[in-house]
C-alpha cells in the first residue's frame, strides 16, 4: 500500500489488523465525529463520508468491477470502478486514488469531482445499510486493471447499451444505480455525446 499521510495513521505496525474508521458526517457532509467500520453500516446505520469513482476508456467504455467473493459486505456484486470510505481527515479526492488503485492496480490518467449524492440503501443480503453522503468522481483510464483478487473478482468495460443488458441479468450493488445517476452530467460531460451515457 502506498504511504501516505493518512495510511500511515492507519497502517498497523506490529502485523494485526486495527479497526477501520469511517468519518461520520451531518446531512451537509460537515464532519461529527468517526465510528468503526462494522459498526457505521449495522441497522439503522450512521451516516458516513463515502466516495464512488467512474473511470472510462478513450472509447467512453466504463470500468465495472465485481466485488470479491470474500468481502463482508456486497460480495460477488456488480459495482462501479471503485467505491470505499475515506480514513478520518482524508480528503475524498486523495482516497478515491488511493482506493483505485489498490483495488485494481491502476492509476487515474484523470480524476475529476462530480458533485456529492446522500442515500440510504439496505442491503438485503447481508442486513447492513449503506447510509453514505457520497462524494463522485469520473475520469479515464489508460492502462489495463490488474485487480487485488481480495477486493476484485472481476473486471469489465461497458457500453451504456452493455450495462443495460448486464443489470438486467446480473445483480449489481444496491447503491450503483443512484451514484451512476447522479454523476451522470459529468460523465457526458466527461464522455462527449457519441458515448451515449
Amino acid at each position: 500500500m502506498p504511504i501516505t499521510p493518512a495510511t500511515a495513521t492507519h497502517s498497523p505496525s506490529n502485523g494485526t489488523a486495527d479497526a477501520i474508521l469511517l468519518e461520520l458526517v451531518d446531512e451537509n457532509g460537515v464532519t461529527i465525529g468517526t465510528a468503526e467500520k462494522l459498526a457505521a453500516h449495522q441497522p439503522p446505520g450512521q451516516l458516513h463520508r463515502a466516495f464512488s469513482v467512474f473511470l472510462f476508456d478513450e472509447q467512453g467504455r466504463l470500468l465495472l468491477q465485481q466485488r470479491a467473493p470474500g468481502k463482508y459486505h456486497s460480495p460477488g456484486v456488480w459495482s462501479n470502478t471503485c467505491c470505499g470510505h475515506p480514513y478520518p481527515g482524508e480528503a475524498p479526492f486523495a482516497a478515491a486514488a488511493r482506493r483505485t488503485y489498490e483495488e485494481l492496480g491502476v492509476s487515474p490518467s484523470l480524476l475529476a469531482e462530480a458533485g456529492t449524492v446522500r442515500y440510504n440503501h439496505p442491503d438485503p443480503a447481508s442486513g447492513l445499510v449503506e447510509q453514505e453522503y457520497n462524494h463522485l468522481f469520473v475520469g479515464m483510464v489508460q492502462s489495463p486493471p490488474r485487480p487485488d483478487p481480495e477486493e476484485v473478482g472481476a473486471t469489465a468495460f461497458v457500453t451504456p447499451a452493455e450495462l443495460a443488458e448486464r443489470h438486467a441479468k446480473d445483480t449489481f450493488s444496491s447503491w450503483f444505480m443512484t451514484v451512476l445517476d447522479a454523476s451522470r452530467p459529468a460523465v457526458r460531460e466527461l464522455t462527449g455525446p457519441s458515448a451515449g451515457w
